[in-house]
């Protein structure tokens, strides 16, 4: 084989699997709707406790089958670390962090976010089978990482 050949055919590999990634890139963003969570909006961070909605953090039936759960990220906690929701309900996420950055991970799902201090969140999910998902942050957040999760029951 030569030299040539050799380049010819790493040309191709390499053209070919820049098309599938493609291809996988387009499928997940229209195919099966993955986005990155919306920017909601900027909050100052030392002001998150005494701003709506974040001065009340929990779950809040805006709707007839529609709720919207405000949580915070703060030093190795959620609040709340205990979320239960009806299934088959819209739920809108809406969350941010007081400190430093966390993640929001909802296992099972594919909700998947940074909490980043002074920015708001928002994401929404579709639970649509009863169960119980583990909210664990993905982040190094500091010395109590480890015991920063929470949970997601679906009723």
């Amino acid at each position: 084989m030569t030299v040539e050949r050799i380049e010819k055919v790493f040309l191709i590999l390499a053209g070919a699997m820049l098309v599938v990634f493609l291809l996988a890139l387009f499928y997940s963003a229209f195919g099966m709707g993955m986005h990155l969570p919306d920017r909601e909006g900027e909050i100052v961070p030392t002001e998150v406790r005494n701003t709506p909605p974040f001065d009340n953090p929990g779950v809040r039936e805006v709707e007839p089958g529609r709720y919207e759960v405000v949580v915070l990220g703060r030093a190795w906690a959620f609040e709340p670390d205990e979320i239960r929701v009806p299934a088959g309900a819209e739920i809108d996420f809406i969350s941010t962090a007081t400190d430093v950055i966390h993640g929001f991970h909802v296992e099972g799902t594919r909700m998947n976010a940074m909490l980043i201090p002074g920015q708001i969140t928002r994401m929404t999910y579709v639970f649509d089978e009863p169960g119980e998902h583990l909210i664990i942050c993905h982040e190094f957040c500091g010395l109590g990482h480890h015991l920063m999760y929470g949970r997601v029951i679906v009723e």
